[in-house]
């Protein structure tokens, strides 16, 4: 039996409002400062400028982290965490047999343009 999912958003509603472009990590380190460790990753998103974002991706070596391509939206409130503030979300979902929280990326398949739509 499938589970219910939540009620049905018109496309206009929700998902056209949102600004998710791609973006690569240009900078990654290790934020302690926060509630649980987190990444600080500095993101090009080319024409829409470099954001600084939070999130809990360290499952994933730094090494893997840089340079890799995310989907980010660009136009949600900045987020207060603890003593710093995330300038974007990294689109993601939950790391395998991982606590809760922990994310992999969600990522495109193919090498896309810095900057491009979600559609």
């Amino acid at each position: 039996m499938a589970k219910e999912t939540k009620p049905t958003v018109s496309f206009e509603e929700s998902f056209d409002k949102l600004d998710i472009r791609v973006g690569r990590v240009m900078d990654v380190s290790l934020e302690t400062r926060t509630h649980r460790p987190t990444y600080k990753m500095t993101i090009d998103f080319g024409k829409f400028g470099h954001r600084v974002s939070y999130g809990r991706f360290t499952m994933h070596p730094p090494e893997e982290v840089k340079d890799r391509l995310v989907l980010g939206v660009l136009n949600f409130e900045h987020r207060q965490m603890g003593p710093v503030v995330s300038e974007a979300l990294i689109l993601g979902v939950q790391y395998p047999r991982a606590d809760s929280g922990e994310a992999t990326f969600v990522s495109p398949a193919v090498n896309a343009k810095i900057g491009s739509k979600l559609f």
